[in-house]
């Protein structure tokens, strides 16, 4: 049942919903200066925004904070346990537009929400925030099953240039377990799979993603099998790993081991910019990754790079990450599950050892080698 049951029609006199009223990440808040702090090593380069109504989200995935029948309003929730104060949509465009004159901001993101109004509303905030920042380049994170194809083109046509879909699970079935008909939920797979494929057409290669959770329940093959399926299709694929919300019906499950988040990202990072064939990764009868066949040069360079551990984000105008999500994967003081910035000499050690490499890189002889990875439970 929803959090509240205050006719919607009535809502705007006892609420600070949107349009009017949006949400905004602790870390764009401090960027923009409503919030005093700082975040470490970081800045925030997106300023990420999301929608807000009494009932939070008609959804009711299971890993989500703002789920329908997660106990608690809105204000008490958490959305990827990031607190986001609330604030007038104007006043939030008008800091945005001081950032641009000011240095600039690499990007704004606006979250759908899963309610009938959400799509409206979603285009009138993308014009609140054009109107005194033309140029800033923009995202709008979806909720597929609330758009249509004419849907897409108005946003686009509102001033966004990047679409967002939250697919989160890689299978047909894990997806209708946690986000679709095994919670009493709206969402459908196949037709999700409608918009982003529609939304690819309309917003061109590349500027369609969709996010991913490591760690919902399914294997390193389905996970790997995504990726390909991505790059084949030009679609991005932006990481996520699963960090349990109190209150949620995954509240209990544990989070993937820091050894299967890395090498899932470093595969990925080999497929989507060094090629890697899809015969260079092997697998268990569990599914998880067994062995990986790859130059080492190749590996190696990637590794210290540390590009693929860093934080999957929409690009700024030079075409670097720009959303970054400081502790969206993680809360302060535990290890990054993805970094905010790139890693530097001392973040890699950690990765290394992370991933075991000194058992997984023993006596290297060739140019190419069988890099046998111990199998993660």
């Amino acid at each position: 049942m929803a959090k509240v049951t205050v006719p919607s029609d009535q809502q705007a006199e006892q609420y600070q919903i949107s349009p009017d009223y949006v949400r905004i990440s602790m870390a764009a808040a401090i960027e923009l200066g409503l919030k005093p702090g700082r975040i470490n090593r970081c800045n925030c380069n997106c300023i990420n925004l999301l929608q807000n109504y009494p009932e939070g989200c008609y959804a009711n995935c299971t890993y989500c904070g703002l789920a329908r029948e997660r106990p608690g309003t809105p204000e008490e929730n958490t959305f990827i346990r990031v607190a986001w104060p609330l604030y007038p949509t104007d006043l939030v465009a008008e800091k945005i537009a001081e950032r641009e004159a000011n240095g600039g901001v690499g990007r704004v993101c606006i979250s759908q929400v899963q309610d009938h109004r959400a799509y409206d509303d979603l285009v009138n905030m993308i014009r609140r925030v054009k109107k005194p920042a033309p140029q800033v380049p923009m995202s709008a994170l979806v909720s597929a099953t609330t758009l249509n194809e004419e849907r897409l083109h108005v946003i686009k046509e509102a001033g966004v240039d990047i679409i967002g879909v939250g697919l989160d699970a890689v299978t047909e079935d894990l997806f209708e377990e946690t986000r679709g008909r095994g919670t009493k939920g709206p969402h459908n797979w196949e037709y999700h799979w409608r918009i982003v494929r529609a939304a690819r057409e309309i917003y061109g290669a590349m500027k369609v993603n969709c996010h991913i959770i490591v760690g919902l329940g399914e294997t390193d093959k389905e996970l790997v099998d995504m990726f390909y399926q991505l790059k084949e299709e030009q679609i991005a694929g932006y990481l996520f790993s699963f960090n349990p919300e109190p209150g949620t019906v995954m509240q209990d499950l544990s989070r993937s081991p820091i050894h299967r988040m890395r090498r899932i990202q470093l595969v990925k990072h080999l497929i989507e910019n060094q090629g890697l064939p899809r015969e260079a990764v092997s697998f268990d009868d569990g599914g998880n990754i067994a062995r990986l066949d790859a130059p080492d040069t190749v590996v190696e360079v990637a590794v210290n790079t540390g590009l693929p551990f860093m934080t999957n984000g929409c690009p700024d105008r030079a075409g670097e990450v720009a959303c970054n999500r400081p502790y969206g994967s993680y809360r302060p003081g535990e290890e990054y599950r993805d970094y905010p910035f790139v890693p530097n000499m001392e973040d890699l050690v950690i990765i290394r050892q992370e991933m075991r490499l000194e058992e997984v890189w023993a006596n290297l002889d060739s140019p190419v080698v069988s890099h046998s990875l111990p199998v993660i439970n």
